[in-house]
């Protein structure tokens, strides 16, 4: 496994381009196979979700290449609908498939979908609401199997604004008879992507960034190419990193009124942040003042996705804060790491407690998930002496090398490989 060695206590400067995002080209490619034909995406991170996305529809008997950041989908030779056991294990994305495929095939076998441990995920919302759809649906231990004679559009009620299940039963919808509303409906901005995607290509959804969603169904889609949105969360993790360091750094290609909560957050700290067009210019003077309460709800609130990489900031501001986590009851696991470098955390139920210390010290540490890793980096980025980031692996589903990143940004960070012992990317 790769790891991460980081020479801390450097501010980043300079400036970079944010890449596509993940949780918006995820639900994308999956929404691919509602067409029979050619679909172009541009601006599609190197991402192992992603990658693990493209084997699966590989797998289905779709053509995938990923050349640069533009992948190349034929669907049109697409022949199954069951997707195997072990490529759903390792990405909980997968389960987006699910939607799409019953309303091409008429039937769709999956398996409980894998991703990072951050507390209970269930799908009860997705299968739920396709029943709703006209779909009968089997369980058989980690396997579900899905049927239908044809979905016939429905009300649907969400119980909570799932990101999945809103997606999900958006894409089974578009192929549907008659008009779908989903009410309580999750408002992410890649969820208005994906709208505007499917929209692109012949559907007729309208309502994404509301809480109610309506589809009226049509026969087929056609073939087109579109460009994905920018990752907000991997622009928010920069902007943080560039706060925690004492940086300066301008990101391009970014959408500010996508992270209208932090920009709040970081201003209240003390930070300098500064939008203009598709420009966000940080500058991170002084130490950061802490921050009586955030609390993670669903967008337009403070996202869950920010809630570790911002943990780092407060764990290094002058006073006590309190980050309360509503969405995933597991997302505290990076706080005994951030302890290991001279935190001072406490966690009490979904709350954390956060007297903040004047530095953090370089340690061995190991990242527990995806976000939790990208804390990891920022804090090894402000400590003082160096820091090594074991398993990476959860970095490198979101970050498209997140190294080489803020090695672009005078960073000294230097990615290892533990089976050759050789150095790959070095800042």
């Amino acid at each position: 496994m790769d790891k991460l060695v980081i020479e801390g206590g450097k501010p980043l400067s300079g400036s970079i381009v944010i890449q596509g995002a993940k949780n918006a080209a995820l639900p994308i490619l999956a929404a691919s196979m509602l067409v029979k034909g050619t679909v172009t995406l541009d601006h599609v991170p190197r991402l192992l979700d992603i990658e693990v996305m493209l084997e699966i529809l590989r797998e289905l008997g779709c053509r995938a290449e990923h050349n640069g950041h533009t992948v190349a989908l034929d669907t049109a030779s697409a022949h199954s609908a069951h997707v195997p056991e072990l490529l759903m294990r390792q990405m909980r994305s997968s389960i987006f498939l699910m939607g799409p495929l019953l309303a091409r095939f008429g039937r769709v076998e999956i398996y409980q979908p894998g991703g990072c441990a951050i507390g209970e995920r269930k799908i009860d919302l997705h299968l739920r609401g396709l029943q709703m759809l006209g779909a009968e649906i089997e369980e058989q231990g980690s396997r579900i199997v899905c049927r239908t004679e044809g979905l016939v559009g429905a009300e649907i009620h969400l119980d909570f604004p799932s990101v999945g299940a809103t997606e999900n039963l958006m894409m089974a919808a578009v192929l549907a008879r008659g008009e779908t509303k989903i009410t309580n409906a999750a408002r992410e901005p890649e969820i208005q992507d994906l709208q505007q995607f499917l929209n692109h290509l012949g559907a007729k959804v309208s309502g994404a960034g509301t809480d109610t969603i309506t589809v009226e169904g049509v026969q087929s889609l056609v073939s087109g190419r579109y460009k994905v949105i920018p990752d907000r969360i991997v622009t928010g993790t920069v902007m943080v990193a560039a706060a925690v360091t004492g940086g300066q750094v301008v990101l391009h290609n970014t959408i500010p009124s996508h992270l209208t909560s932090l920009i709040h957050v970081l201003r209240r700290a003390g930070v300098e942040v500064n939008a203009d067009g598709d420009i966000i210019k940080v500058n991170g003077r002084g130490r950061p003042r802490a921050i009586e309460r955030i609390v993670t709800s669903p967008y337009p609130a403070f996202p869950t996705d920010l809630q570790s990489q911002v943990m780092v900031l407060l764990a290094l501001a002058d006073g006590v804060s309190v980050m309360k986590e509503t969405i995933f009851e597991g997302r505290f696991r990076h706080v005994d790491e951030l302890a290991r470098m001279g935190a001072d955390i406490r966690v009490d139920m979904n709350s954390a407690f956060i007297r903040g210390v004047p530095r953090l010290y370089g340690a061995a540490v190991e990242a527990t998930d995806l976000r939790a890793g990208a804390a990891l980096v920022i804090a090894g980025l402000a400590a003082q002496g160096k820091t090594i980031v074991e398993q990476i692996h959860h970095i490198d589903r979101g970050y498209d090398r997140i190294e080489s990143m803020f090695s672009r940004l005078g960073a000294r960070i230097t990615r290892f490989s533990s089976v050759s012992g050789s150095q790959t990317v070095s800042g």
